[in-house]
């Protein structure tokens, strides 16, 4: 019993600096993750002893932590074990919607860390994508020749022409290995000097590099089933052979085909009437139809699938007139890209908050930043989707009343919400700690107006027991006995 219980002190929001502090000590090393990883707010003295303990795995935790801001956890940015640095780098996990790193921290890691960790970073979705766009103007030559040539396509033409008459020698070798990338003769001999069989360098090649005809022909005519699939991915696919993967037998080949930034008319019109309903819906969100031409195509909108936050800062800012006409839209998946757009103004919001698909109403709820409360409530009511119980904890998300209406509900999700109202009647909250749901007594042992007799017996509950020490209204005396005990 013990573990769970240091478990809920770790974690509760009304525990004193020198409870946390004790618990950072060797002697309770088993609330050592809950506390560095799953605690919302620490206090400076705390963070100072996190920071600065002597076991790697407390810093490391910490780094993890999806609550604690960039700022905080870049003080660990240059410690001395590897393991910290690479948890650092690898974020708290693609679970989260990740704090984004200052720009300070992101300019340390890219003249520190080795090209593994950077990897981790870019991919851990800490790095906001107006950070690494201005790497390419970046008075450091080594951020400059790392991270402007892979931001090339964000990139304005004044910033790239820019690139090859940079002052240092290393940035111009990058701009000339960018340049070589993009050379198809270059591309082919690469191919020629790599073995025939598939490896991550040739596919590489192939999927993401201009290609010469030579190449798109052996490719077309050759026994591989992926080919096709390259050439209808692959940007520079001449037209020709575009159309012909486009009445491919493949539906995945179609698909691919589809979603091509650029697309002859006549293929366009090919695929809208395909007999795949995928392909068919994947045509009809291109930018270059009418609203009328997306009506007559019979596409298909799932209704179950599930809709996920974005972290925005790794995007680069949406175009409003793109937004706008997209929320306006009589298409549901415009309407759903528009709704994941933070800067939606007012009068959209009001609009797609009264939107007939339950897609971009719950796009809404989960991306803006100021949802209409009434909102958030609705889709979590209607919403059964991964990511509904984080409705409730998006600004705004209304709780005053929630118990009365819904602390009999069948649905044990609709009656959790009963543990979110401040006003909980303590008999309610001690009848739901008997919940037939685990999730609901959980909720219901944390509540701080659970009768305080009730609440002591929950510490000697096997289930519930670190629940209860997670409660606020835990009372300090029995803190500190269990830190005793």
């Amino acid at each position: 019993m013990t573990a769970p219980l240091l478990h809920g002190v770790a974690v509760n929001p009304a525990a004193p600096t020198d409870v946390l502090l004790r618990l950072l000590t060797s002697r309770h090393k088993e609330a050592w993750s809950p506390l560095c990883r799953q605690r919302r707010d620490f206090p400076d003295a705390v963070v100072d002893a996190i920071v600065t303990h002597p076991e790697p795995r407390v810093r490391a935790d910490f780094v993890r932590n999806p609550y604690v801001d960039g700022e905080v956890r870049g003080r660990l940015v240059d410690d001395p074990e590897w393991i910290v640095r690479a948890h650092f780098a690898g974020g708290p996990g693609h679970e989260w919607l990740p704090q984004p790193l200052p720009d300070w921290v992101v300019d340390r890691m890219y003249t520190t860390y080795g090209n593994e960790e950077l990897g981790q970073l870019i991919a851990s979705r800490q790095v906001p994508y107006r950070t690494l766009l201005g790497h390419a103007a970046h008075p450091m030559a080594s951020i400059r020749s790392t991270t402007a040539v892979q931001m090339w396509a964000g990139l304005s033409e004044e910033r790239r022409a820019a690139l090859p008459a940079d002052p240092h020698p290393a940035v111009r070798a990058a701009f000339e290995r960018r340049m070589r990338e993009e050379d198809a003769e270059e591309n082919e001999r690469q191919l020629n000097r790599l073995p025939p069989h598939n490896s991550h360098a040739r596919s590489h090649i192939l999927v993401n590099r201009p290609l010469t005809r030579a190449v798109v022909d052996s490719l077309l005519h050759g026994t591989d089933e992926e080919d096709h699939w390259v050439l209808a991915h692959n940007h520079s696919t001449p037209p020709d052979v575009v159309a012909l993967m486009a009445a491919s037998p493949d539906t995945g080949v179609r698909l691919e085909v589809a979603g091509r930034a650029v697309l002859a008319r006549e293929v366009v019109e090919l695929l809208a009437h395909d007999r795949d309903p995928g392909v068919r819906t994947a045509v009809s969100v291109r930018p270059e139809l009418t609203e009328a031409e997306r009506a007559a195509i019979d596409y298909v909108v799932d209704q179950d699938e599930d809709f996920l936050p974005i972290p925005h800062h790794t995007r680069p800012p949406r175009d409003p007139a793109v937004t706008t006409s997209r929320a306006n839209s009589a298409h549901p998946l415009l309407r759903r890209h528009a709704a994941t757009d933070p800067a939606l103004p007012a009068a959209l919001v009001a609009l797609l908050a009264e939107d007939d698909d339950l897609g971009v109403r719950v796009l809404l709820a989960q991306n803006h930043p100021a949802p209409p409360p009434e909102l958030l409530l609705r889709c979590h009511l209607e919403y059964t989707g991964r990511e509904r119980d984080r409705l409730t904890t998006r600004p705004g998300f209304p709780v005053t009343g929630l118990a009365a209406r819904f602390a009999d509900a069948e649905d044990p999700s609709v009656r959790r919400l009963a543990t979110l109202d401040p006003e909980l009647q303590p008999a309610c909250a001690d009848a739901l700690t008997r919940d037939p749901d685990p999730g609901v007594r959980a909720a219901a042992a944390r509540h701080p107006r659970l009768p305080p007799r009730r609440l002591l017996a929950l510490l000697d509950d096997e289930e519930l027991a670190g629940d209860g020490a997670a409660n606020p209204v835990l009372p300090l005396a029995v803190m500190y006995g269990l830190l005793d005990a």
